[in-house]
């Protein structure tokens, strides 16, 4: 057996209307159901919708649990860390990115350069955290994957 790549990834989330808005109309993703104009719902029949990038059906989908579900728990624990979502090419779309972000009030945790890529870290609305990164042009790990560990430096955008 060998992976392929990442297909998809299924959060629990809250309240899905709230997150639907954060990805959709923050980060800008593309909704892909139930449609943003359609009235009829998911169709699965459950509080769910699901995102693309265009490059699978769906790279993600939310559950909707309920508001009295418990938190990600802060700190060292098991499970998801984060994942990295690409935002683009270079490092003046990353300070859109970054512009977009502040104007709509998203929680910055951090911001690397990891040689390989330029990373912010943010919070979505149920605290998971989010990389959105951009890869370094001439960072060839794919000649040199001691690239991929090289020291984390502070961001300068």
């Amino acid at each position: 057996m060998a992976i392929k790549e990442l297909g998809h990834l299924v959060l629990y989330v809250r309240n899905l209307e709230r997150s639907v808005t954060f990805y959709r109309d923050v980060l800008g993703w593309r909704q892909v159901f139930p449609y943003p104009a359609d009235d009829s719902g998911s169709p699965l029949r459950a509080p769910v919708a699901a995102f693309s990038a265009g490059h699978t059906h769906h790279e993600l989908l939310l559950i909707e649990v309920g508001d009295d579900a418990a938190a990600v728990p802060a700190g060292r624990r098991l499970g998801m860390y984060h994942f990295g979502l690409k935002v683009g090419d270079t490092d003046d779309e990353l300070r859109e990115v970054l512009a977009t972000i502040q104007r709509a009030g998203v929680q910055i945790v951090g911001a690397s350069d990891h040689t390989v890529t330029h990373s912010l870290y943010i919070l979505d609305p149920d605290g998971n955290e989010i990389e959105l990164y951009i890869d370094v042009a001439g960072a060839d790990w794919r000649s040199d994957p001691a690239l991929v560990a090289a020291p984390i430096r502070p961001l300068r955008l």
